[in-house]
């Protein structure tokens, strides 16, 4: 099963990897977790970003078989259920210990704010106490999405609380992410399927996706924010 996602969250560490049980073959880090109470094992891979997992049984009479189910999306059960969660504890630990994990959410928020003189708004889901609702927002306990606009009131920037697996990635877990307008002709430079991606829910041609976490080069955010107000704005 693919877990690069954790990739897009966080910056590794490699010095860190040995301390969690990796061990470096070639151009590969490779390690081995035992999963309590049920026989098996899962084998961790770390190769150009990539981060997978496979799970095996070690049996006297079928050594090392490898439990298939474990990836096959469908298949549902307590057991696989257990063997899953098991898997995703070890790789929020691995991210934990090895990864430099920061949120530029809050941060990104707060220049938003004072660089453009805006405040957010919910156009989607109205709180009950807007200005509950707009602290829940910052401290990221509000999953609904938010939009700064320019003084022509359109929107330059739309936060959205999204999962991975809405940008390709084989994975449930949520991330924030702002969609920005973005010159038609270099959006395709632009995209580097890293941290910037084709927009989500919005036009491709003249939108792209930007993930607020510590892999996306913050500087670089700035001037992509900078440059969808002036073309939402109406300046060339």
């Amino acid at each position: 099963m693919d877990y690069s996602y954790i990739f897009r969250s966080a910056v590794p560490d490699y010095a860190k990897f040995a301390s969690f049980g990796f061990e470096k073959r070639g151009d590969a880090y490779i390690c081995k977790k035992s999963l309590s109470e049920t026989g098996f094992y899962v084998k961790l891979l770390v190769k150009d970003e990539k981060f997978t997992a496979e799970v095996y049984e070690s049996a006297d009479d079928f050594p090392d078989s490898k439990y298939a189910l474990f990836d096959v999306e469908s298949a549902n059960g307590s057991f696989v259920s257990q063997i899953r969660s098991q898997v995703q504890g070890i790789v929020e630990d691995f991210r934990q210990a090895c990864f430099v994990i920061s949120d530029l959410h809050e941060k990104y928020i707060h220049f938003l704010e004072s660089e453009f003189n805006c405040k957010p708004d919910f156009p989607w889901a109205a709180p009950k106490n807007p200005g509950e609702a707009q602290s829940s927002f910052k401290s990221g306990r509000y999953d609904d999405a938010a939009v700064f606009r320019c003084p022509n009131q359109k929107w330059f920037a739309l936060i959205m609380n999204i999962t991975y697996r809405n940008l390709g990635f084989e994975n449930d877990e949520n991330v924030f992410v702002v969609n920005l307008k973005a010159d038609k002709d270099h959006i395709n430079e632009i995209i580097d399927k890293k941290s910037i991606f084709p927009a989500y829910h919005m036009n491709k041609k003249y939108w792209i996706t930007v993930l607020l976490t510590g892999v996306t080069d913050f500087d670089r955010l700035c001037s992509l924010t900078g440059r969808s107000f002036e073309l939402v704005n109406g300046k060339k």
